[in-house]
């Protein structure tokens, strides 16, 4: 005798609604960490940023691995 299942989940609209807002929140956290990031580092000068062995062009590197970690 062969029995079959069905293993396709169901979310109720709810489980969706607040999956799709702690979504929204996280990537609204990740954009402001890094609209933070980027603003202090281009705030600092050019021998701030040689100090610590960072190039003005490599602020949006550093910004979106340091937000994003990608």
């Amino acid at each position: 005798m062969a029995y079959t299942t069905s293993a396709t989940p169901t979310y109720s609209f709810g489980a969706r609604i607040r999956a799709a807002v702690a979504n929204f929140r996280t990537t609204m956290a990740r954009r402001s960490e890094y609209r933070r990031t980027y603003a202090e580092l281009e705030n600092l000068s050019n021998r701030e940023l040689a100090d610590i062995g960072v190039r003005r062009c490599d602020i949006s590197n550093i910004a979106r691995l340091h937000a994003y970690g990608n």
